[in-house]
């Protein structure tokens, strides 16, 4: 068995941390993690999670909720944490973003 990515292992302790009704971005935890430019690198960390983690609460930066064939559910998952969607579909990320872009998680 292979031993966990430690960048996945970091970005799984800090989706871990995000609380029910509240999302992060793909960019906000690459930049928690000191690498901006990562996002894309979260988004596959994201696809393979460990069970249990609430893989629907990271989001994209503008609040579109991605997942393929499961964006619907994710979207029905956030709207049952009482998560606050636009017109448009997208998260209303000013009222459910959660924690600044640099911060000290507990990783």
């Amino acid at each position: 068995m292979n031993a966990m990515n430690p960048f996945y292992a970091q970005v799984y302790a800090i989706t871990a941390q995000i609380p029910c009704g509240r999302v992060m971005s793909y960019g906000q935890i690459a930049r928690i993690l000191g690498k901006p430019r990562a996002a894309r690198e979260v988004g596959r960390a994201m696809r393979i999670c460990p069970p249990g983690l609430p893989w629907q609460r990271v989001v994209m930066a503008d609040g579109q909720v991605t997942g393929g064939a499961y964006a619907y559910m994710r979207k029905e998952l956030l709207e049952a944490e009482g998560v606050h969607f636009l017109p448009d579909g997208r998260v209303d990320m000013d009222a459910c973003r959660w924690g600044p872009d640099i911060v000290s998680f507990h990783l």
